[in-house]
């Protein structure tokens, strides 16, 4: 009996979800509400952030190389947006990161990091990532991704040059303006300003995602070249030089510890434990700091806004650019 009560109801449930609904009528559906729900956007990774950094760092540089230096605000804000990046490791760890993902972008490379990381174990591979970074310029396609890393920051670090070329002829140039060559009384500020840069650093920019549709480059790249006289392109590590000079090399050391950063990012999830520590280069970023203290004792030294310029281009632009090379000229023996 009560079989056959279950039986009628599932029968009268399936006959009532087989009925024809009646047709809606013509512009019935546009009359309906419509849930439209956001695209969710990722979460940028820790890597993804910090490259973010140094991608702001090259919008600064393409900004101090646009800039009309046509006031004392002038000067004073070049040196104070460029000063900001130098206090502490960020600019470093940004470099290194976003170096990273230009390596990350070599399919055959990350291949053979999965591939040895199957075979090994991520925990191994990653001891062994971390006790000797220029390990993995040996894996299939590092030597690929490691051209491109250097192409990148070369060209990064040309742009670099060639701001510092414009601030370094202005020097001279703005001797003929009054406002540059009157007597400055600013040194106490402009040393304040250089010491707490960092506190008030933004570093507003974010990086399109995917570099706005194009293979991720140069970080100077991504934004207009600054109007500065042209000069050579960074030469390749392949291309020679001219007779007598020496030929630029890839830095091994550096170049195996940015590698070492993409091949963890594609093994580890989340952990930065082990990333934190070949992110960190404590030579480079003592070469940074050196640099932004040679910024501040040209400055105390200057008597006039003029020289400003000067110190701009000799400390926070060239010294900095040299401090950044992922190039070396090899060891005489």
């Amino acid at each position: 009996m009560i079989s056959s009560l279950l039986v009628g109801l599932t029968l009268a449930a399936l006959s009532a979800g087989t009925q024809e609904v009646p047709a809606a009528e013509p512009g019935a559906d546009a009359a309906q509400p419509v849930l439209a729900l956001e695209a969710q956007t990722p979460e940028p990774s820790v890597l993804e952030r910090r490259a973010d950094t140094y991608a702001a760092f090259h919008s600064e540089v393409n900004e101090a190389g646009r800039r009309e230096l046509t006031s004392v605000l002038a000067l004073d804000e070049t040196m104070d947006s460029l000063a900001a990046y130098y206090t502490d490791s960020r600019l470093v760890d940004a470099q290194i990161a976003y170096a990273a993902l230009v390596a990350s972008q070599h399919p055959e490379f990350i291949d053979s990091v999965r591939a040895i990381a199957d075979y090994y174990g991520p925990g191994v591979t990653a001891a062994s990532l971390m006790n000797d970074p220029v390990f993995v310029t040996g894996f299939m396609g590092a030597d690929a991704a490691s051209d491109n890393v250097v192409g990148a920051l070369s060209t990064d670090n040309q742009q670099i040059d060639d701001v510092a070329g414009r601030y370094r002829e202005a020097a001279y140039d703005l001797q003929g303006q009054a406002w540059a060559r009157a007597r400055a009384t600013d040194r106490r500020i402009r040393l304040e300003q250089i010491e707490s840069g960092s506190v008030r650093l933004q570093s507003p920019f974010r990086m399109p995602e995917g570099g706005n549709g194009r293979r991720l480059g140069a970080a100077s790249d991504l934004f207009a070249a600054p109007a500065t006289t042209p000069r050579p392109a960074a030469p390749s590590p392949e291309l020679s030089l001219t007779v007598g000079e020496a030929q630029l090399q890839p830095d091994e050391r550096r170049v195996g510890r940015i590698l070492a950063v993409a091949a963890l990012q594609s093994i580890e999830s989340g952990d930065m434990r082990a990333m934190d520590v070949l992110l960190a280069d404590p030579g480079v970023e003592r070469c940074i700091v050196t640099a932004r203290l040679n910024l501040a004792q040209c400055v105390a030294a200057g008597h006039f806004k003029y020289e400003d310029a000067f110190c701009i281009a000799e400390h926070a632009l060239e010294e900095v650019a040299d401090c950044l090379t992922a190039s070396r000229a090899p060891v005489s023996e």
